[in-house]
């Protein structure tokens, strides 16, 4: 092949690359819906990308700028999403044409990312009955039993600000609200004391710390998922996340050994737990949720 047709061929490359990018862009000028204009690749998602700014501020921003229309066309890399302003076309998709709009654009691995499997993650058909069954567990009545346990472990806190005072040592208020929310959880999902305010090498609070360390390699994954789903989700199975499946790990073995202590000991607290020991009794109830 001469130079000539292989200058030819990447020319032809970049056409089509660049035909498919700015196509992909028309997606909400084609529907005289309102935006930004995007940018080749990242869309508009350009300063959450680099960290300029948060995905709040940026929303807010969004909002803002455009505060006379109803809805917002955006591109988060080259995915077209809506912002929607308009009370009643809200109101119609979260409750009136909910079943339509059921379905995440989360990319999760069930393989390796089983923590990432929650209701927030999960699609329509797998969400609405895990839902039916995990709502009992948040009833009004239920959060009003939880009460006395948050109350207890306020106690907790305040005993524990009250020695770091005394001491007249600087107070962390991300790390003293972080281990006070890991205690909550303890106890009113999971029935036990987790003891991160007073015991300073609590295994919670360590994993805790790793789930929501920001690294530049979880961060690189997380934005690659948001501008490339699909290559997201191949690199998901082609270069798994070790640190995640060791938490998935973790947390597996603790919430299998706290329902088998229960099942042998008979043990009835009615809550979360005790929600998912019946869901595990009866799988039936809840289709194919774990597919």
């Amino acid at each position: 092949m001469g130079s000539l047709e292989m200058l030819c061929g990447i020319a032809v490359i970049f056409l089509a690359i660049y035909y498919y990018l700015t196509s992909i862009y028309d997606f909400w000028k084609s529907r005289d819906i309102r935006g930004p204009k995007p940018i080749p690749i990242v869309g508009n998602y350009k300063d959450v990308m680099l960290n300029k700014k948060c995905e709040g501020d940026y929303f807010k921003d969004i909002y803002d700028e455009y505060k006379d229309e109803s809805m917002i066309g955006i591109f988060i890399g080259v995915t077209p999403a809506l912002i929607v302003k308009d009370p009643d076309l809200i109101k119609d998709i979260l409750i009136k044409d909910f079943s339509k709009f059921g379905n995440k654009t989360t990319i999760v691995n069930k393989n390796t990312d089983l923590l990432s499997r929650t209701l927030i993650a999960l699609e329509y058909k797998r969400w609405r009955p895990l839902r039916i069954r995990l709502s009992p567990a948040f009833t009004s009545s239920k959060i009003k039993e939880m009460f006395p346990l948050i109350s207890e472990c306020a106690d907790y806190l305040e005993q524990y600000i009250e020695k770091l005072v005394s001491k007249n040592e600087p107070i962390d208020c991300c790390q003293v609200t972080a281990k006070y929310t890991t205690d909550v959880i303890g106890k009113c999902a999971f029935g036990i004391e987790m003891n991160a305010l007073l015991d300073k090498d609590s295994e919670f609070r360590k994993i805790g710390k790793v789930i929501f360390l920001a690294t530049w390699s979880n961060t690189l994954r997380y934005r690659i998922k948001e501008i490339f789903p699909w290559l997201g989700r191949m690199l998901s199975y082609i270069i798994p996340n070790i640190k995640q499946m060791e938490i998935n790990h973790f947390f597996v073995r603790f919430v299998k050994e706290i329902m088998n202590y229960r099942d042998t000991n008979n043990v009835i607290r009615h809550n979360f737990i005790d929600i998912l020991r019946e869901i595990k009794k009866n799988p039936d109830k809840v289709g194919d949720i774990s597919k």
